[in-house]
């Protein structure tokens, strides 16, 4: 294998492939008890902009809205990770709403989903993953 298993990757290139995807998983806590949520996205500057229905997740984001959203993605030769840390908050505004009616951002199930989220990023962090055989462990 050539170079490094595992490369950091700087913020740029986080936000790069963060921008590629459509499809994430959001963390939350409330009460000391995890939650990880699939949704699609778009990022808009530096937020991360998705739409929710009523139900589990909102209720949880308006309890504690520190969260973290994960994307990666891989094929046979590697792949990367990108975690973004940030908080989440309902828009709810008018202008912030017709803003995000704007966005390329549509539901992908057949469900109403009335509600935007932005997460405002404080952190992002990302590396890129190169595969290959374990190296020998007890090396003779």
């Amino acid at each position: 294998m050539t170079g490094e298993p595992i490369t950091v990757l700087s913020d740029q290139e986080s936000w790069e492939l963060l921008q590629s995807q459509a499809l994430g998983r959001i963390g939350l806590s409330v009460g000391g008890e995890p939650d990880i949520f699939p949704l699609n996205y778009v990022v808009d500057g530096e937020r991360v902009v998705f739409r929710t229905g009523e139900g589990t997740k909102l209720a949880e984001l308006a309890i504690n809205g520190n969260v973290a959203f994960e994307v990666d993605n891989y094929d046979d030769a590697g792949g990367w990770s990108v975690i973004a840390k940030g908080t989440a908050e309902r828009l709810e505004s008018m202008r912030e709403i017709d803003a995000a009616d704007e966005l390329p951002l549509k539901p992908w199930v057949a469900t109403i989903k009335y509600n935007y989220v932005a997460i405002n990023v404080s952190s992002i962090s990302g590396r890129r993953f190169v595969f290959g055989p374990e190296p020998e462990r007890y090396p003779v």
